[in-house]
């Protein structure tokens, strides 16, 4: 079965997310797209978290072992079918 993502409740009236926003799943794949703490650029991981209303963040598990959060696509992009995913919602908008 083929899972979609669906917001589980009604977004705020005061949320006004961004437009080039990240909308991951949990278990989806990303990659650091610049140096951060203990994580070099081009380190791959999984989303363990994914939080917020306004600002979408991500907690983000490394493949070096580390796990930092308040992630959002100015740290991380999705790779492999996370990617081939995001880049065929957009096209349908």
């Amino acid at each position: 079965m083929k899972a979609t993502w669906k917001p589980r409740w009604k977004p705020h009236a005061l949320a006004t997310p961004h437009s080039d926003q990240l909308q991951l799943r949990l278990r989806d794949k990303v990659v650091a797209i610049v140096d951060l703490a203990d994580v070099p650029n081009g380190t791959e991981g999984k989303v363990l978290l994914a939080n917020g209303f306004n600002w979408e963040r991500y907690r983000v598990l490394f493949n070096n072992g580390i796990e930092l959060g308040d992630l959002d696509g100015r740290n991380i992009a999705p790779i492999g079918r996370t990617a081939k995913r995001l880049a065929k919602a957009a096209a349908r908008r």
